[in-house]
């Protein structure tokens, strides 16, 4: 099984915003040196608590600080942005990190973004498929495009002029495109089905309960069916919000306690999705009363947290219920205590992921 590392991140209200910054670039720099197979960073233009909102940008930051980690765009949010924006930038990020980039996609799921662009009212999911089948012309395609949408028209055919290059859009360094992979949150998720029809890989959310998780399993292996592939357990990655420390008592206060960061976390997702009608998303069954759906239950039900070899059994106790998948993605949560949060994903590497491993090959 490999490690990854993804945040969206989300820091609170009023702390320093170049600190949080640096923080989340230190990161994904402990991230590469401990040996994460990737990192993915998330987006949000209209929300002041997650703060980084240009996935791009950001890892473009760190394209040439890195050694080994592939760095992922989790997720760009399709409808906001233009295809054509989308293909060239992402192609510059993919030429900056060598050939290290993860395109990751999904309509978004901030409301309030939708709304800055106009799209709130808008079918996103139609949005998005056609972004990427768009960007991915452009990719396969030569110029000037031809390319006419529901959404977007793409053409450079009045002001072509190849023999200076005008009118034509860079093509990543990996062909015929960067590997995509698409963020699910959602029990069943048809988007699951699509990514497995078209041979992309998957992350099941972190927010997202482990019963519902596995559905994303039977999704894969129905989409890949339609294209006559079979769904591969390293296409599936899970993430997980994880805190290990060298006690019980240390990781619990960090990881469960109300005046902790993993506690600010989940409020403000519990906050932000049953305020928009998704509270089944925290349920472990489609009856379960609204009312048992607290903090504590939230955070007892998709917190893991102690020593490595209770982090350990956690995490083989998850992969039993959902089943086999390639990838465990750590969830970076602000940094309260930056030696704990550091603590936290050495242990994760040089204590946990080798008794998991051990683990699973007997």
């Amino acid at each position: 099984m490999q490690l990854s590392f993804f945040t969206m991140p989300l820091h609170p209200l009023g702390r320093d915003y170049r600190q949080t910054l640096r923080e989340d670039r230190a990161a994904i720099l402990l991230a590469d040196e401990l040996g994460f197979a990737e990192a993915f960073v998330g987006e949000h233009v209209t929300d002041l608590a997650e703060t980084v909102t240009s996935s791009l940008t950001f890892l473009a930051s760190l394209a040439y600080e890195t050694r080994q980690i592939r760095l992922g765009s989790g997720t760009i949010n399709l409808p906001n942005s233009h295809p054509a924006a989308v293909a060239a930038q992402v192609a510059m990020v993919d030429h900056m990190c060598d050939g290290r980039f993860i395109l990751g996609i999904s309509p978004g799921g901030l409301r309030s973004d939708a709304e800055v662009f106009g799209t709130l009212d808008q079918d996103r999911k139609a949005m998005a498929r056609e972004a990427i089948d768009q960007v991915l012309a452009i990719w396969a395609g030569e110029a000037p495009y031809d390319l006419r949408g529901d959404y977007w028209q793409i053409s450079t055919a009045r002001t072509l002029d190849a023999a200076i290059g005008q009118g034509i859009i860079l093509k990543p360094l990996q062909l015929p495109h960067p590997p995509i992979a698409v963020a699910t949150m959602s029990p069943h998720s048809d988007s699951v089905l699509q990514a497995g029809r078209r041979g992309w890989s998957i992350i099941s959310a972190n927010f997202l309960q482990p019963v519902w998780v596995a559905s994303h399993w039977q999704q894969l292996v129905a989409g890949a069916a339609l294209s006559g592939r079979d769904a591969k357990p390293q296409d599936w990655r899970v993430a997980r919000s994880i805190f290990v420390a060298d006690s019980t008592t240390t990781a619990r206060a960090y990881a469960k306690g109300h005046d902790g960061p993993y506690a600010h976390y989940y409020r403000s997702l519990m906050r932000k999705l049953i305020g928009n009608g998704r509270p089944e998303l925290f349920k472990t069954r489609p009856d379960q009363p609204d009312a048992e759906i607290t903090l504590d239950f939230v955070l007892d039900s998709l917190v893991i947290c102690g020593t490595p070899d209770e982090v350990a059994d956690q995490i083989l106790a998850l992969r039993a219920t959902v089943g086999d998948f390639g990838t465990l993605v750590y969830a970076g949560h602000d940094w309260a205590d930056p030696q704990l949060a550091r603590r936290s994903m050495q242990l994760m590497t040089e204590a946990v992921m080798p008794r998991v491993n051990a683990a699973l090959r007997h």
